[in-house]
């Protein structure tokens, strides 16, 4: 075969993730282009497209040694770039032939990815024929398989899927397309085969935690579709079971869930909005789709502050007629209706029906849209209690002789008191739930007002929405990033405490990424916009945030089921106590009767079930946030607190994920000069090993020594000539094979070798200067979060594919129980799944593509936010900073935020199982009390209260960890 004609030659590069990484390539390729602008970097399909005529594999090995794994591929014009190799003949055999096609939506993880594969074994014949693209959601399968069967199985699976088109299909021209890459898809390669763990590990810590985190809730975003909306006239528990169904029955909604504590509900699926709002309307509640959620969060904070206003001044109203009424009745008339004051309760009964209406007229019109419905909640049993006291006052007022003497007894005030403590109790809810928010607000009001542009060579500053993607923007000292990007010009010190929690200024220069809402504390720097609007981190994390605090763990559920029939409950206890009491009870028997009914439907509180999970999930998600640990699901949140088993993977996560200087040990001579000796040879190499001993060398301020002569050994070490005299720098074997003695330097070289080092021995002409180590140092934190897991009853185990010795020397090291050597990729997922198999509640830590599976098999899986987004997006908890302290913060988070939803729980539990017994009249045989209804308005609107209050305990939260105090020891 010929070598194919090409128009270009194309790299397929991983790690490559954001401007910074793009900048490196074009910078490193440039000798060989002859110009940056020819090098097109793809950090979308992560390739790296280069003129033709360029020696690919040269290009490869260039791109490679910059810390981006790459190897050649394909040109454009579709065939391989060099039909002489067996990998390009595999390509272009692939390629040519037709394979089936779907597209699929809300596969979002290898998780799904299996679950597809099995589904379609039996259609494929096996699952390795079913190719799952996660990043551009397509199904691939063998040619002859039924399109429209596969894509049936797969909708059945629980992704919707549909055929798209069959590869190498003929358009009405008669021209064929030009088949895709086999080995174009980002970071892996069917035909390549993939890189080894830890180079992917250490490609993925070059990621910053913003960038990462960014583009995978971008890929979420466009993968789910999720429908937002507004209600009004919520009140309980059993409102939310009511419009959660309603949700539910519109077609194409797969998931529906409604949070009290912030009156919001969300759909999920492929649904008309118009439709939802007309669900939610049609069950009774008021409901408008949420098209800008700043606008939406903004006016709900202005209708809250009205509401409490409103409710304040009805409280007041209402509660100053009741204490009027009891007052007149107690001290200048009676509460009995005589024939004397009959014509002033009259009165006084239309006056209490009218403020009834005024200040609690909303009770009465949600009860009567839950009657329409069929439907009975909260307001339904204020209404029937209220109503029913006020019926049966009017009537004794009206008709005095028709009531035995001792059940001409008034209750207008105990109406009015009713509805005042009630809108009492409201507003104070109100005002404590606006403080669950607060972590949100937090977040909101990091973000920049304006942006200070320069277009057209003139600085301009301009609201941050009209930012766009590639402005420049120039930011002083002590300004807010308005939008992320990448540094131009200029250097500084970035606070990104808001996106990490670490409180440490970084040093960020040209080619850095930079984050929107983050602090500029030192120099003026230029940097050009690639995320703007919702496209930003802070505003990904927001609306992360804003999820997890709506989503309902598995308790919550159970509270929900018991609410669904709670008011239904209470009204059957409310009849049955009133039959009671008419047929056994002493006289008056109707006034007991009507005193019973009435406290037994006002003392029950279903909003207190109601609000006891969400109003704690809100606050312990946006307490993890706080701590830089991002928590997408609420059944996450709640088991993070029983974990007993955390496996960590070793690159990235207890390391640093790159190499670095560890130890400098000089034979007889200056270890400056040792160092600045090692640095001047290796300034001419881009090895990772030689980025270490330079960044060692700057760190201490050495300069490096002239070196000539420069030369790379594969498999040896490198070598050049200083002052006349050979350098070299390099392993053992080959010094000692040029003859060279290492003098006093085997202790030094041994301990090297046992903390998981490499030694490096120098040599200045015939003689050994000394020894560098160079290791995947373990972060300054590591050991301390450890520990902090053992202190908490929790066994650490550590997976990693590197050999046993280093393996033992870094668990012993980091204080780790037990460790696993020699683990493959795809083997990770097996010790998860073995482990869980033996009793334990798994957790697992991990950056990497090969993390993955691991994560998505455990109990809960925290993705390091600095790591890849493949493991973010099969992670439940990410934490946004590199440190492993993030675990532990999560898992007291959890530990704390679930000890508060039990103990709202109980309370609502035990509220609610004393007072309506007692409300009924269990207390009335022992000790002849009977509970009044206004005592029992004070007791419901209070239970309420307490719940909100204890759940707002959490804002005061800390963990055993300060990030502040451990730096001054670093």
């Amino acid at each position: 075969m010929d070598k194919t004609v090409t128009l270009k030659t194309t790299l397929t590069i991983s790690g490559a993730t954001c401007q910074g990484c793009a900048k490196k390539i074009r910078n490193a390729l440039e000798p060989l282009t002859g110009s940056t602008e020819l090098v097109e970097v793809d950090l979308d399909k992560q390739t790296v497209a280069l003129p033709d005529g360029i020696d690919a594999e040269e290009a490869a090995r260039i791109v490679t040694e910059t810390g981006y794994p790459a190897e050649p591929v394909q040109a454009e014009g579709g065939e391989c770039c060099d039909s002489q190799s067996e990998k390009a003949e595999s390509c272009c055999a692939s390629s040519k032939e037709k394979k089936v096609t779907l597209s699929i939506s809300g596969a979002s993880c290898q998780g799904c990815a299996k679950k597809i594969r099995n589904a379609l074994e039996s259609l494929a014949g096996s699952t390795e024929n079913v190719e799952v693209d996660l990043d551009n959601q397509t199904v691939t399968l063998p040619a002859g398989v039924d399109a429209k069967e596969a894509a049936r199985i797969v909708t059945e699976t629980g992704y919707p899927a549909e055929p798209v088109q069959t590869e190498d299909e003929e358009d009405s021209d008669g021209q064929s397309e030009k088949p895709e890459s086999c080995c174009a898809s980002k970071k892996a390669s069917s035909c390549h085969g993939s890189q080894s763990a830890e180079k992917e590990d250490t490609a993925d810590a070059e990621a910053t935690p913003a960038q990462s985190f960014r583009d995978q809730q971008r890929k979420n975003t466009d993968t789910e579709e999720q429908v937002a909306l507004s209600v009004t006239g919520a009140t309980c528990a059993s409102c939310v079971n009511t419009i959660e169904k309603a949700l539910m029955s519109v077609p194409g909604v797969t998931h529906a869930h409604m949070n009290l504590s912030d009156n919001t509900a969300t759909a999920t699926g492929d649904a008309d909005p118009q439709a939802l709002v007309e669900a939610v309307e049609s069950s009774g509640y008021g409901a408008s789709v949420i098209e800008n959620e700043d606008e939406a969060d903004a006016r709900k904070q202005e209708e809250d502050q009205k509401q409490y206003k409103t409710l304040l001044v009805k409280m007041a109203v209402s509660l100053s007629l009741g204490l009027g009424l009891m007052i007149w009745g107690m001290g200048i008339d009676t509460m009995m209706v005589t024939e004397a004051n009959q014509l002033t309760w009259i009165n006084l009964g239309i006056l209490t029906l009218g403020v009834m209406i005024a200040t609690g007229g909303h009770f009465y019109t949600g009860a009567w849209k839950a009657f329409k419905h069929h439907n009975a909640n909260m307001d339904t049993l204020i209404a029937l209690g209220t109503g029913t006291a006020w019926l049966y006052s009017i009537v004794v007022a009206s008709f005095p002789d028709a009531l035995p003497e001792m059940a001409r007894h008034v209750y207008f005030e105990a109406s009015a008191m009713i509805i005042g403590l009630i809108n009492l109790g409201q507003a104070l809810e109100l005002r404590a739930k606006g403080k669950t928010s607060e972590a949100v607000r937090r977040l909101l009001d990091l973000r920049a007002k304006t942006a200070r542009v320069i277009r057209d060579g003139e600085e301009q500053d301009i609201p941050v929405e009209d930012v766009q993607k590639g402005d420049q923007i120039r930011v002083r000292p002590g300004e807010k990033l308005p939008v992320d990007g990448v540094i131009a010009e200029g250097s500084t010190r970035i606070d990104e405490s808001m996106l990490t929690g670490e409180p440490m200024p970084v040093s960020k220069g040209e080619g850095d990424d930079v984050s929107a809402g983050t602090l500029n504390t030192h120099g003026s720097i230029i940097y050009e916009a690639t995320r703007v609007g919702s496209d930003t981190a802070l505003a990904q994390i927001i609306k992360l945030v804003k999820k997890a605090q709506g989503s309902k763990p598995a308790i919550g559920r159970l509270a929900d089921k018991i609410s669904s029939v709670f008011v239904p409950t209470v009204m059957l206890i409310a009849v049955v106590a009133a039959l009671v009491w008419y047929n056994v009870g002493p006289e008056p028997a109707v006034v007991h009767m009507m005193v019973a009914a009435t406290t037994v439907l006002i003392i029950a509180c279903p909003c207190a079930l109601g609000l006891a999970t969400p109003m704690s999930v809100m606050v312990g998600v946006g307490k993890a946030a706080e701590y830089g640990a991002l928590i997408r699901q609420g059944d996450a949140l709640q088991t993070a607190g029983k974990l007993d088993l955390v496996i960590l993977d070793k690159t990235g996560t207890i390391t640093e994920g790159r190499p670095a200087v560890t130890h400098v040990q000089a034979s007889d001579s200056d270890e400056s000069k040792l160092l600045a000796l090692a640095a001047g040879l290796e300034q001419h190499s881009e090895h990772p090993l030689a980025e270490a001993i330079l960044a060692k060398a700057k760190e201490d301020d050495i300069e490096p020594l002239k070196v000539t002569g420069f030369e790379a050994l594969n498999g040896k070490g490198v070598q050049g000539e200083h002052d006349g005299q050979p350098v070299r720098l390099g392993n053992r074997r080959w010094l000692e094979a040029e003859g060279l003695a290492m003098d006093n330097l085997d202790e030094a070289a041994r301990r090297i070798t046992e903390e998981a080092g490499t030694p490096l021995f120098l040599a200045l002409g015939e003689k050994v200067l000394g020894v560098i180590g160079v290791a995947d140092a373990i972060k300054p934190d590591s050991k301390a979060a450890i520990e902090r897991l053992h202190q908490a009853g929790i066994k650490v185990m550590m997976v990693t594919g590197d050999i046993d010795a280093t393996a033992k020397a870094i668990a012993t090291k980091a204080g780790i129980d037990d460790y696993r050597a020699e683990v493959l990729p795809e083997d990770k997922a097996e010790v998860v799944s073995e482990m869980r198999g033996k009793g334990y509640t798994v957790a697992m830590v991990g950056d990497g593509i090969n993390d993955a599976p691991a994560l998505a098999a455990a109990d809960v899986g925290f993705a390091i936010g600095t790591g890849t987004d493949v493991a973010i997006e099969s992670a439940a908890i990410t934490l946004m900073r590199g440190s492993l302290h993030g675990v532990p913060d999560a898992i007291e988070i959890s530990r704390a935020t679930v000890t508060n939803i039990h103990q709202n729980l109980f309370g609502a539990f035990i509220y609610n199982s004393l007072g309506i017994p007692v409300a009924a009249g269990l207390l009335y045989p022992l000790w002849g009390i009977l509970m009044s209804p206004i005592l029992a308005g004070a007791a419901m609107s209070l239970s309420s209260v307490t719940v909100v209050s204890n759940a707002n305990r959490l804002r005061l939260f800390r963990t055993s960890h300060q990030p502040t105090a451990d730096k001054q020891k670093e």
